[in-house]
Order: C-alpha cells, then structure tokens, then sequence
C-alpha cells in the first residue's frame, strides 16, 4: 500500500460520509429535479429581464412612486392602541420574555429541545421576530427589554440616561459590529445549551446596563446596542415606518409607505454601518456555506496536502487534533473578515461603475448611497436559509410554554401539543428558496437602478453605472442558490 494509505482512507470516509450526508437546509437527502446549472441560468435570465426591463420605465415615475405616503399616527386602530396601553403591556412581555429565558436556563433542563429559552430565544425572537419588523416595522424600538429595564433604573437613579463619557464619534457603530460578530460566532461555534445562552443573556444585560451608564441612554441604544441597530435595518423595507420620540417617555411618527421605499430614503452617512449591513449579508452566507463538504474538502483535504501536514503532521491520524484546533481558528477568522471581503468585493464594482461613467462622485460617497441596496439579499439569505426552523422547531414553542423548565408541568394545558416530528417537503423548500432569492435580487436590482438615475444626471449614464453592479447581483444569484444546493459534511 501507498505511503499516503492512511489519507486515502482518511478520503474514501470523507467522501462516503459526504454522499450520505443532507443537503443544504433541508433535512433528507434531496437530489434537485434539474440540474443546477438550468436553475442557475433561469435565475440570470430572470434578474437580466427585470434589468432590462426598468431600462425602459420612465425615470419621473421611478423617481415619484418610492414617495407615497400616508400617515397613520392618529387612526382610530392606533388611538385605540395608546388608550389600552398595549405598547406597555408588550414591554412588560418583552422584559418578562427576557427574564423568563434566563431563568429556565439557568433552573431548567440541560436539554436544548425540552428548554423554553432555547426556542424562544433563538427561533421566536432572533428568526421570528425579525420577519415581524420587515412586516411592521420598528416594533423593537418600543418594545426593546434592556431599554425598558434602563428606564425603570431610571426612576431610582435619572443620572443614569445621561452618561458620564462623551461618546467618540469616530466609533460610529463599530461596537454593535463588533457584538454583532460576537453574537453570531457564539452562535456557529459555541454549541451552546440553556445554561449557557443564560450566561450570555445576563452578561449582555449587564453590558447594557454599564453602557448606558458610560455614555448615556441615546448613545448606547443608538450605536452600540446590535439587536436595535439590526432590527431598525430591518425595518427599512418595512411598509409601515415607526420613528421613535428621541425622549424616553414614549411617542413617535406612525406612517404607512411602499415596501421597502425606506431603502431608498437617506442613505447610512457611517462606513460602519455599512460593514454591519455586509456582515447581516456575509454571516448569513457563511453559515451556510462553512457547513458543506466543498468548505470541508477545501481546509481537511486541500489546505492538509498542501501545507498544513508541515506544520501539524504527516500522518492524518496524529494530526487531527491540532488540525482540529487549526479548524476553529480557521473558522473564526473567516467570519471575522467576511464583511470586509464583502467591502472590497461591493468597492471593486462601485469603483468600475464610477469609472465607466467618469462621475466625479467619491468611491465612498457611492458605496454609502447604495448600501441599502444590499438589505432585501440579506433580507431573502436570512428567510431562505431560516425559516424551515420556524416550522419544524418554532412551532414547539406552543408546548413548551406549558413546560418551560422541563419538569414535566402542563401550565396552560399544551404541553402535549404539536409534538409530532415536521420535516418539510424538501422539493417544496429548494422553489421556494429559489423563489425568496430570485425575488431578493430583483428588488436589489430595482433599488439599485433607482438610486443610479438620482446620483447620475442622465438616464444612460445610470444604466451604465448599474452594468457592474448587476454583475455582482448576478454572481450573489448564482452563489446563493449553490450554496444552498450543497450537501452538508459532519
């Protein structure tokens, strides 16, 4: 036998385990009823139609329609809201919610399938709740529990919302990218149970706490604080437009508006707000693709042969527990630079849009006019990827709110409820994926074209502005789409 016998069969396992393994997002093995490249193709033909389509379209009405709106901040629905106080009462729920999750994990099974804060954090809140602000709006900004938490400290002690440190400007809000990262690497890596996503809670209630203290109420929630500045993203392509009062006594500007108009309302005036709306598209992304076998093939095969048995062993058998060691790092570091290769990648072809139509216009100024762009694909990656576990684990939620430690309880008389295994129709997830991502890219299409007739004084050079730009929507497509057609590796 060969020198290299134990490679070899260290692939031969690889490759067995990858044919038995489950494609991307589904749950089975699922082989697509045509192949890729036929899905790829009609996914271009799609966003090239619909790009040469809005070539044709009268720039006035373009420029008009994302205009309409009607303000509904003194309706009746919404006077009968302010009179029954439901806006406290969601607060009360939301904080309550919040409460509730630490402690059936620090008090509840260690089970993550049998514990309320599990799902109810990771699927009701982070999955659910943010498909509920692309619907209505900044509800987060209401309802946000370490906000509300803050502001009942803030009767014992007003001194509190002011702060004591002037708040850098240059910070911008490079502290909630950085949570952000934090956040989503403790989701991928850090296999985490009930009690740990306590843990996590509470310290982050903590931190909001020491922020606010630091440098005031507005500051932290405003820059720092990541779910709001995620969810007040979110809400831009929201048809309902909530502007919270800037005191913390409540109020605000209810309007109602064309979906996903905000897009192209002010554009963000922060390069790190940028990077934050990059990273909601680049993690998404990631996730997917860190667990598939090409991912897998390229560090345990491809970077083991090429370089990494050097400096770990020759011999795979010895070397897996550093290569292993080498693999998280690997992972982390990836993460953590993806925004900034999604920043040079989304520069390159806003550079060449601006040299094909010599506009005097900065790079810079460009990149953060069209950065909004980028949110209905981080809109659709995030619903494609997701939301099977909505119908498969969010739906538990019903029952475990009877039984939210574990202990066996029947609170509300449900805890036997939907308990029924749900595995979706796999060929049903693969269209609709393919249709949410399809769908994604020609409204980023439609924005973009947009935003190009009002930063380019003519219509041709706009549609010469937007060659690149589709090319790069076309490549978002075509990745997206393989990404989530790949087996998955153990």
């Amino acid at each position: 036998m060969c020198t290299k016998c134990p490679s070899t069969l260290l692939l031969l396992f690889f490759l067995v385990a990858a044919t038995e393994s489950q494609a991307h997002s589904f749950g089975v093995v699922y082989t697509l009823p045509l192949p890729f490249w036929l899905y790829a193709w009609g996914a271009v033909a799609a966003l090239v139609t619909s790009f040469l389509v809005l070539i044709f379209v009268d720039r006035d009405r373009l420029l008009t329609r994302e205009g309409r709106v009607c303000d509904i901040s003194d309706t009746t629905i919404i006077k009968l809201v302010k009179r029954w106080q439901l806006l406290k009462l969601l607060k009360l729920l939301s904080l309550g919610s919040l409460l509730f999750c630490i402690a059936t994990g620090f008090w509840g099974v260690r089970n993550p399938y049998g514990n309320f804060n599990m799902t109810f954090f990771w699927i009701v809140f982070v999955l659910g709740f943010s498909y509920v602000t692309v619907v209505f709006g900044n509800l987060y900004a209401v309802i946000n529990p370490w906000q509300f938490m803050i502001d009942i400290l803030a009767r014992v002690r007003p001194s509190l919302l002011r702060g004591c440190v002037r708040y850098p400007s240059f910070l911008a809000f490079w502290p909630a990218l950085i949570l952000y990262i934090g956040f989503i690497w403790f989701e991928l890596f850090a296999q985490s149970g009930p009690s740990a996503l306590a843990v996590l809670l509470t310290g982050y209630t903590a931190l909001n706490i020491l922020g606010v203290a630091l440098i005031g109420r507005h500051n932290w929630f405003e820059y720092c604080e990541f779910f709001g500045v995620f969810f007040r993203l979110l809400a831009v392509m929201a048809p309902i437009d909530y502007k919270p009062s800037d005191t913390h006594g409540g109020g605000g500007h209810l309007r109602l508006r064309m979906p996903f108009s905000g897009v192209l309302a002010e554009p963000p005036q922060q390069l790190s707000l940028l990077v934050f709306v990059l990273f909601m598209l680049s993690s998404t992304a990631f996730d997917g693709l860190h667990e598939t076998v090409v991912w897998k093939k390229l560090f345990w095969l491809d970077f083991y042969h090429g370089f990494l048995q050097y400096w770990t062993d020759t011999n795979p058998f010895v070397a897996f527990a550093a290569m292993s060691r080498l693999y998280s790092y690997w992972q982390g570091l990836c993460l953590l630079l993806s925004p900034f290769l999604y920043l040079l990648v989304f520069a390159s072809f806003i550079a060449a849009g601006k040299f094909i139509t010599k506009s005097p216009v900065p790079v810079k100024v460009l990149l953060l006019r069209f950065s909004y762009s980028l949110l209905p694909i981080a809109l659709v990656y995030h619903v494609a990827h997701y939301y099977t576990l909505i119908q498969t684990q969010g739906i538990k939620i019903v029952s475990l709110v009877s039984d939210p430690f574990g202990w066996g309880s029947n609170w509300f008389g449900t805890a036997n409820w939907l308990q029924r295994v749900f595995i979706p129709d796999t060929s049903t997830t693969w269209h609709v994926q393919l249709a949410l991502i399809i769908a994604g890219h020609i409204v980023s299409v439609y924005v973009s074209h947009v935003l190009a007739l009002r930063s380019f004084v003519t219509s041709r050079n706009a549609t010469l502005s937007q060659l690149p730009l589709l090319v790069l929507m076309l490549v978002f497509t075509v990745s997206g789409l393989w990404i989530l057609s790949q087996p998955i590796g153990s």
